[in-house]
């Protein structure tokens, strides 16, 4: 699977910094320090709607953590996801009487398109979950060799006992864990599970419902969490620097895939940091499409809203915050975009390079966005009050909301 095109990220003057953010798994805030190459994986869409700005959300405060390691020289393996079959895809297939695949390809191209309007960098590896089934079976197969996996009616099920870390990612206890199980995929109630928090590896087939050749675990098709575990191990290896997705995902999508990687590779951490973005609601509630209360990345495009002005609004917003959104926080970007724009388009201008160093501490500090933006409006204020004599300045100031941010000006 393809990803989409990558926007030029322009050389900074000066060195760029370590980034220090916010671990989940530690509750406090750690200096990352990858070597050459830094690494990195984000959990991908399910592919039966738009990108909502939610998801946009999410991508940017990663495309941020991609742009901080890019100033200081070190290459980034991206590596992204796309659950191209699962429950929610199939259901949305059925009730609009469309063809699953044609369904998620048409949203995943869809999704292409609003991440290149947006300049969010793409990955290096952008692979879906039917594609990674052949990398998925011998793992399940290993879980089940290694005494961590057990067979319920054709099911195959991973066994959280088998980890002694397990519960280390989100930090809840059993009966939160529960209760989020219930809430976002799992089956906790089902009779027959050693414990109600295990989470199934490999769906027996089902009638009507798409599966493949599992081997030794028969037809069906993969679960959730050992999907992103198999691309993640396949990729990236063990003790990636970064774990990443929404808020949402820390239990139990990451602390079941920790799990699993550790069992199978018998090491410890699967990743160096997890972090996680907050969530965008609408009318009081978070943007879900299962409330159908989104606001669509393609249908603000469409109606002409300028993608550099999306991404302002949700830079305007720190990544693990939650908050809604409002037109009047899309106008607010509006109003911020045309004047930087005006701000640039001067032949000279205040002195910029103290701005440069200002938008490094600001985002290599837990990616504090709101931050770099009120460096910029500084000295975009600076330049309509006064002016300046440096020839090079908006170059410059340019170049690093670019290079940073992923605002073309």
């Amino acid at each position: 699977m393809h990803a989409w095109p990558a926007s030029e990220v322009p050389a900074l003057p000066g060195q760029g910094r370590d980034l220090r953010i916010h671990d989940t798994a530690t509750g406090g805030l750690v200096t990352l320090d990858p070597g050459p190459v830094a690494r990195i994986y984000v959990c991908g869409i399910t592919p039966y709607d738009a990108t909502h700005m939610g998801h946009a959300a999410t991508y940017n405060a990663f495309d941020l953590v991609q742009r901080v390691w890019l100033d200081t020289k070190r290459q980034v393996h991206y590596v992204q996801n796309v659950t191209d079959v699962d429950d929610p895809l199939l259901e949305r297939a059925q009730r609009d009487g469309l063809d699953w695949v044609a369904l998620a390809e048409k949203e995943t191209a869809l999704f292409r398109e609003d991440m290149t309007a947006l300049r969010m960098l793409p990955p290096r590896h952008y692979i879906g979950a039917v594609e990674a089934i052949p990398g998925i079976v011998p793992l399940v197969e290993r879980l089940r060799e290694l005494g961590a996996a057990y067979e319920l009616d054709g099911d195959v099920y991973f066994s959280v006992g088998s980890d002694p870390n397990f519960g280390k990612v989100s930090g809840l206890d059993a009966a939160a864990m529960r209760l989020l199980s219930a809430e976002r995929g799992g089956d906790p109630d089902r009779p027959g599970k050693k414990n109600p928090l295990d989470p199934m590896l490999w769906m027996a087939a089902r009638e009507g419902e798409p599966s493949w050749d599992g081997g030794s675990l028969g037809r069906g098709r993969p679960g959730w969490h050992i999907e992103c575990v198999a691309i993640a191990l396949d990729h990236l290896g063990m003790g990636f620097d970064v774990q990443g997705g929404g808020s949402d995902l820390a239990f139990p999508h990451h602390e079941m895939g920790a799990s699993h990687a550790q069992v199978l590779t018998g090491e410890f951490p699967m990743a160096q940091a997890y972090v996680h973005a907050g969530m965008v609601a609408l009318d009081g509630e978070k943007m879900s499409k299962s409330k159908g209360n989104l606001v669509f990345v393609s249908r603000l495009r469409r109606d002409g809203v300028d993608p550099a002005a999306i991404r302002l609004t949700l830079l305007a917003h720190h990544y693990r915050a939650d908050w809604e959104w409002t037109d009047q926080v899309l106008q607010d970007a509006l109003d911020r975009l045309g004047r930087w724009r005006a701000a640039v388009s001067r032949p000279d201008g205040p002195p910029a390079e103290a701005l440069v160093e200002e938008l490094r501490a600001a985002l290599t500090n837990d990616l504090d966005a709101p931050a770099a933006l009120a460096a910029v409006d500084r000295w975009a204020a600076l330049q309509e009050e006064r002016g300046g004599t440096d020839i090079g300045a908006p170059g410059v100031v340019s170049r690093a909301v670019d290079a940073l941010l992923g605002v073309a000006l």
